[in-house]
């Protein structure tokens, strides 16, 4: 296919649901599933157990505690500095390519705060304390190292050290399947054994490659600036520019470049879309910069406000919560046809047993917003 073949939104939207394994639930083991996805976003720390029941056949979600527990999954800032659920694996490959950009984006926020303060020097002290192994928070960090730098507070000393200057693990309990734990941080080499690899010397990018083709497996067709706002790096066309001839080019309706892997999963539109319940903050939705291949336009900004979302005919149709009497209530974004209603309530049934341990099947659709 050409560059001038054209993908319309029904188009797109069926290869992201396939790519992001809510077409058909995945017979695949939970360390593959988080591989392929390149991690979930996980700053809720119950959410990715909803992302993957919805995408992966029988789901225990004792197998990803385990898989917390046993350091083959991490919890860490890495993709938009946001935290990330991802392998030990991808962490420790992709830590250092995202490094400068972590500081950029703390810097966005405390650069008037932390002017003045040698980045590297800080980072060096914060790397003493936190030599011994034992966990911390975040302001048991920032107080350690306050003394040496008082002015700017513990918030921007703290968010500097933990988010970006020193690859951390948030440890467990956090982030296990219903409980509740504070962050509690070690370096990541310390967590897992090994050293963060280190950043390409010779400037060729490999990671920057990897990181390419792993998107467009979990995410394309996409342009690049979808790329850029599922990963929030700098420097990546240079990396898809010597990948270009692995890849294939699609445009889509409003003429902009798509790339894609030649093998990757392109259904036909007509493709049968199942309801999906979706956690917050799903990367499924913020994983592109034009999120319409999935969400109206005139809905986007639910998908950045931690809504849960139900994706009906592969596109968000409404909302969702979790009572604590077990009760799933679901709100339409418009009204939905007697059979979407069915469809809808079935899988709310399975989504509030499975949240409920099989307490509770209870639905309830209400009013349209």
């Amino acid at each position: 296919m050409s560059a001038q073949t054209v993908l319309d939104a029904r188009a797109l939207n069926r290869a992201t649901l396939a790519r992001q394994l809510l077409l058909d639930r995945a017979d695949v083991p939970v360390l593959d599933a988080v591989a392929h996805l390149g991690g979930l976003q996980a700053q809720e720390p119950q959410e990715p157990f909803v992302g993957l029941w919805s995408r992966l056949r029988a789901f225990d979600p004792s197998a990803l505690s385990d898989l917390l527990t046993g350091r083959s999954v991490v919890r860490t800032h890495l993709m938009r500095r946001t935290v990330h659920l991802v392998t030990a694996d991808d962490a420790l490959a992709w830590r250092a390519r995202h490094a400068a950009m972590l500081r950029q984006r703390v810097l966005g926020t405390y650069r008037r705060e932390l002017a003045g303060v040698d980045l590297d020097e800080l980072a060096a002290a914060g790397r003493t304390v936190m030599a011994d192994g034992e966990p911390r928070s975040m302001t048991e960090l920032a107080r350690a190292v306050a003394g040496r730098w008082p002015d700017p507070g513990p918030r921007p000393l703290g968010e500097m050290l933990i988010a970006a200057l020193i690859p951390m693990a948030q440890l467990p309990p956090r982030g296990l399947w219903r409980t509740r734990g504070g962050v509690r941080n070690v370096m990541l080499s310390s967590w897992l054994g090994r050293e963060v690899d280190p950043a390409d010397p010779d400037g060729s990018d490999p990671v920057g490659q990897a990181l390419v083709r792993r998107y467009l497996a979990a995410f394309g067709p996409a342009a690049s600036a979808d790329l850029r706002a599922w990963c929030g790096l700098a420097g990546l066309p240079a990396a898809v520019s010597a990948i270009r001839e692995e890849l294939i080019a699609f445009r889509d309706e409003r003429g902009r470049v798509l790339l894609d892997l030649p093998e990757a999963p392109r259904p036909d539109p007509d493709t049968p879309a199942p309801v999906r319940f979706l956690p917050a903050f799903d990367n499924a939705i913020l994983g592109y910069h034009d999120r319409g291949r999935i969400i109206d336009d005139a809905h986007r900004g639910l998908s950045v406000a931690g809504e849960r979302v139900v994706l009906v005919d592969g596109r968000v149709a409404a909302t969702w919560t979790a009572g604590k009497d077990g009760t799933v209530t679901v709100t339409p974004l418009d009204g939905f046809s007697p059979a979407d209603r069915t469809a809808v309530a079935e899988e709310g049934r399975a989504v509030a047993s499975f949240l409920s341990d099989k307490d509770s099947d209870r639905v309830q659709i209400v009013s349209p917003l």
